[in-house]
């Protein structure tokens, strides 16, 4: 019985699998806000308590960095370690690992049904595959072949320098690096990035902000699905909200492309996360990809390399589970030795 867990800053999500009923037949599932726990422990006791069954492994995708076993949530307080989880829950086997290379993990098990593509490109056989995962915050992941199979590989590159590309991103920078320091992508590009990008345009005269939205914000817990529900709005869109949302994905475009060439990725670029199957129609329009294709003299690599959109909302979720099952397969094949 394997226990995997996608713990993100904003929601956990939790399965029970076995390597006979496969990814897509978890035989227990749960999802529980964040903030409503005090720990990870107090999580995984709940979910334990509420099927009834007891895990003898576990594979939990955490979003922040694994080191050494342990790992701190990026955008919660909580302190994680393999250790004290595996005595807390007499799980012989447990691994942590990062949220999106879990999501990473999980893209050779994509279906056609699992993805909205954005370019076709021209996918190289066994080429590295790279996943930019928008969400509380950014995380990028990348998947090399390693002669058998795809391996998955972390990265905090979510953290690197903002790198503006046009005026109005210049004026962003400027802004943030006043009240910041450093500003990095996550900074811009993220759930918060999109209240940051709002609250840019209203205060530096680059929008003006509707009474009324005024009044729906004050009154929001968080204002990011209010941003992207009024951006949306076929009827009548609000100009600073589709605003906000033009600047977000031209930051989003211009760095899944920063990605694509660091990693070369000519198997395909995957944007994962909760954010993009949200902003589709945006992602779609063409602010995105002009931003992925502004390359300069790599623009023809560039265009050749396919830009997909994960819309599986598990997918970090399965990917831990597949990371789980396959370290299992391979401690049965030693055994069998």
């Amino acid at each position: 019985m394997l226990l995997a867990g996608d713990i993100g800053g904003t929601k956990i999500h939790l399965g029970l699998f076995s390597k006979e009923r496969g990814l897509r037949r978890p035989l227990a599932e749960a999802v529980y806000p964040s903030a409503g726990f005090n720990c990870l422990e107090d999580a995984l006791t709940r979910f334990l308590r509420e099927t009834g069954r007891r895990a003898t492994k576990a594979a939990l995708a955490v979003a922040g960095p694994v080191l050494g076993g342990k790992a701190r949530i990026t955008n919660l307080p909580w302190a994680i370690d393999e250790g004290r989880l595996r005595e807390a829950f007499r799980i012989r086997s447990l691994r942590l690992i990062n949220d999106v290379e879990a999501t990473a993990a999980f893209v050779p098990f994509l279906r056609k049904s699992d993805l909205v593509t954005l370019q076709e490109g021209n996918p190289v056989r066994h080429g590295t595959m790279a996943v930019i995962a928008a969400g509380t915050g950014l995380g990028e992941a990348f998947l090399a072949w390693d002669g058998k199979r795809y391996r998955a590989f972390a990265s905090e590159g979510g953290h690197a320098d903002f790198a503006p590309s046009t005026a109005l991103q210049d004026d962003l920078l400027a802004h943030l690096r006043g009240h910041h320091g450093h500003v990095s992508y996550e900074r811009v590009c993220s759930g918060i990035g999109i209240e940051t990008i709002y609250r840019f345009l209203r205060d530096n005269g680059h929008a003006r902000e509707p009474e009324w939205l005024a009044g729906l914000l004050s009154g929001a817990a968080d204002p990011v699905p209010v941003i992207v529900e009024k951006a949306l709005d076929r009827e009548s869109p609000c100009d600073i909200c589709v605003g906000t949302l033009d600047l977000f994905t031209s930051i989003l475009g211009s760095e899944a492309g920063n990605v694509a060439l660091k990693t070369l990725a000519t198997g395909g670029v995957y944007l994962g996360g909760g954010i993009p199957p949200r902003i589709l129609p945006f992602l779609e329009k063409a602010h995105f990809m002009e931003a992925f294709l502004r390359k300069g003299r790599m623009r023809d690599l560039v265009a050749g390399i396919p830009v997909h959109v994960i819309t599986n909302p598990k997918a970090a979720l399965l990917g831990a589970a597949a990371q789980g099952l396959k370290a299992e397969t391979k401690a049965r094949s030693r055994s069998s030795r």
